[in-house]
């Protein structure tokens, strides 16, 4: 037992009426209120109700209980983050055996982290990122049974990564960015951890070669960060066997070699090699001839060699060793052609691989009913307190409920979709269909992260896209037009849109129907990459709106309540037989939607736009209607096309194509439309 922990006992027995009652657990807590310096700028408000005088510290700020037995509280989780705290860890919080989220970052404790934390053989959760910690990892950190988010960054941590790793099976977000850690990465580490989904390493003094076992890492999401290292020799081909979806980020180390050209190297782009001097390939402009790996004794020049050896073999053996040649390259090439034209029919597929997550659960009591918060990315966790305790901010409200942007307590946000409060006994049926739509996964389609259902509440909780959505882009938030999208980043935005949408169509689990596509629900990210959002929550709607009658608000009235919309204005993007009443949802209403958004983002005018007109007609020409008139009449392409793509001189001939492609998108009749497969098709063959 500590000092510390004995000068409080001592307290309390001098003393019965000043810390009677406090619990162990709160005794663990003010020794790390003692180990801050109380000047620190944000001291007096982190611990303003952390007072010894209480029974429990679970009231206290940044705190959270779970009842172990009914008069048993203990502490699971302690944050106290971004206060600007200068102290040190005290070894004491290593007594909260029930422990399992410890959050201090953006703060500036200093030291080493003391080994005796570990003893909280319940946590999973350790954010100490951007403190100022110093030494090295505590030999005893995979210790932990369920450690799986270890976030050390921007710190001033040292040493080397110890083969002991392999001991953290549990663990699924590893990020050591912006420390001193330098030595070699040991191999054999890697295959060990199967369920890591992020790995950051970058901005650190790592040298030696990269392991060849992280293309063992087939959990593994989002980007694979080892930049601004000391990394040498050639990148390993094996890197290739990581998801498709994974990105790399490799600058800035001395890597050599010619770029590896298999598996998810295809999906790479220059920048993710950027200082690398002894580089070459493709996607670096630059030619692997004149590299160093075309020195004497490299692999290529002693393939010359031998060839020019063949120079002093007889002739007939020459013939035999051609004809062997022209065989093998014969068989590959045939090889080559059948395995294209079996997967062609499903190229998009391909792209993006359904993994299937592994969900787990946790039952939360909720008065008379209970909820489950679900977890369908296994790389994804966080407590429900969080959600409760997070600032949450209303992004847009609709038929299919209401949106907001919650951050949660390490500093990422997430995006809740707030369904309804009826279906409370159609658990099965809500989960079937959750399920369903937490297995697609796609780079252009938003992941579903997680979902809470309880007999009056249903929330989604998914990625949070940063950069609003394309009907924001198009026509700006007062107006505005389209000028500040360049036709590049016009074109990319419907090819990844397409490749997302011809994903549900064909290769989705349940070969989903979006129903009600628009720029609204296509979200862009800083990169204006595109998602698609809302598909599939037709079914949850009606699941979720049948005996509906109370009015409350969000879990514990966390976040604000705002009532749906009873009916929205008239959806111009829908296809024409999607208007008669009693219609069922097909795959072309969606072909159709497509093509009103690539008119809009040709023509930068919406499709409710009603063109001058000295015709008597009652009849309001829609933007369809109008496009199809022009193409009919001739009109020169300058009179349609947006005004900001005219200086785009380069581009009339892929904007030409682009309007042959939703002229055959928007046909009236459904069955002449052509599939989202084919439209990606020939989207993916503009501009290339």
């Amino acid at each position: 037992m500590s000092v510390l922990v004995l000068v409080f006992l001592l307290l309390q027995l001098q003393n019965p009426n000043s810390a009677h009652s406090l619990s162990s657990d709160g005794l663990s807590l003010l020794a790390l209120k003692s180990a801050v310096d109380q000047t620190s700028s944000g001291a007096a408000s982190a611990f303003s109700d952390w007072n010894e005088d209480d029974d429990t510290p679970c009231r206290w700020t940044g705190v959270s209980c779970m009842n172990v037995s009914a008069s048993d509280p203990r502490v699971v989780a302690v944050a106290v983050a971004g206060k600007n705290l200068r102290g040190y860890i005290p070894s004491e919080l290593g007594t909260l055996v029930f422990l399992r989220r410890l959050n201090l970052h953006g703060n500036n404790f200093y030291g080493s982290i003391p080994d005796q934390l570990f003893n909280a053989s319940s946590l999973h959760s350790i954010f100490l990122y951007g403190n100022n910690l110093s030494g090295p990892l505590p030999p005893s950190l995979c210790d932990l049974p369920r450690l799986q988010n270890l976030d050390l960054s921007r710190n001033s941590l040292s040493g080397a990564i110890a083969e002991d790793f392999m001991n953290c099976k549990q663990l699924q977000r590893l990020v050591l960015a912006g420390n001193r850690f330098s030595g070699e990465i040991p191999v054999g580490i890697w295959p060990n951890l199967v369920n890591l989904v992020q790995l950051d390493l970058s901005s650190n003094q790592f040298n030696g070669r990269i392991p060849n076992d992280l293309g063992d890492l087939k959990s593994l999401s989002g980007t694979l960060n080892l930049s601004y290292n000391r990394f040498s020799g050639e990148i390993p081909r094996s890197l290739g066997n990581l998801p498709v979806e994974v990105s790399f980020d490799l600058r800035n180390n001395n890597l050599s070699g010619e770029i590896p050209q298999t598996g998810a190297f295809a999906n790479q782009g220059p920048t993710a090699f950027l200082g690398n001097p002894s580089l070459c390939g493709f996607p670096l402009q630059k030619s692997c001839r004149n590299s160093p790996q075309n020195s004497p004794g490299s692999p290529g020049v002693k393939r010359e060699s031998r060839e020019n050896s063949k120079k002093g073999l007889k002739p007939t053996l020459i013939m035999l060793i051609s004809l062997a040649d022209a065989a093998g390259v014969a068989l590959i090439g045939l090889i080559i052609v059948y395995i294209y034209w079996k997967k062609k029919d499903s190229k998009s597929c391909m792209d993006s691989p359904i993994a299937i997550p592994k969900t787990s659960r946790r039952r939360w009591g909720r008065g008379e009913g209970e909820g489950d918060l679900v977890a369908l990315d296994k790389g994804f966790t966080f407590e429900l307190d969080e959600l409760l305790r997070a600032s949450a901010y209303v992004l847009g409200k609709s038929g299919l409920g209401i949106v907001y942007k919650v951050v949660l307590g390490n500093g990422v946000p997430v995006a809740v979709r707030r369904l309804g409060e009826g279906g409370g006994q159609r658990y099965k049926e809500f989960a079937s269909e959750v399920q369903a739509i937490g297995r697609v996964k796609h780079p252009n389609i938003v992941k579903l992260r997680a979902y809470y259902w309880a007999p009056d509440e249903k929330l989604l909780i998914s990625d949070f896209i940063s950069n609003g959505n394309l009907g924001s882009a198009l026509r700006g938030r007062v107006g505005q037009s389209t000028s500040g999208l360049s036709w590049h980043t016009r074109l990319r935005i419907a090819k990844g849109t397409a490749r997302g949408l011809a994903y549900l169509h064909e290769c989705s689990p349940r070969k989903f129907v979006h129903g009600h596509l628009k720029p609204s629900n296509i979200l862009l990210d800083s990169d204006f990459n595109s998602y698609i959002s809302d598909f599939g929550l037709n079914k949850l709607i009606s699941i979720t709106s049948s005996d509906s009658s109370s009015s409350g608000g969000l879990i514990g009235s966390a976040l604000p309540y705002i009532k749906p919309p009873q009916a929205e204005r008239v959806n111009n993007y829908r296809a024409p037989e999607a208007r008669v009443p009693g219609s069922r949802p097909t795959q072309k209403w969606d072909v159709y939607s497509f093509g009103v958004v690539l008119l809009e983002m040709l023509t930068g005018k919406s499709p409710e736009f009603s063109p001058p007109t000295t015709s008597t007609s009652i009849e309001v020409p829609d933007l369809v209607r109008w496009v199809k008139k022009g193409f009919e009449e001739e009109n020169p392409l300058s009179d349609m096309v947006d005004p900001a793509l005219l200086q785009e001189v380069h581009a009339k001939k892929e904007v030409l194509a682009v309007f042959h492609v939703a002229l055959a998108c928007t046909e009236s009749d459904p069955e002449i439309r052509p599939r989202m497969k084919t439209v990606c098709e020939n989207l993916d063959r503009i501009g290339t």
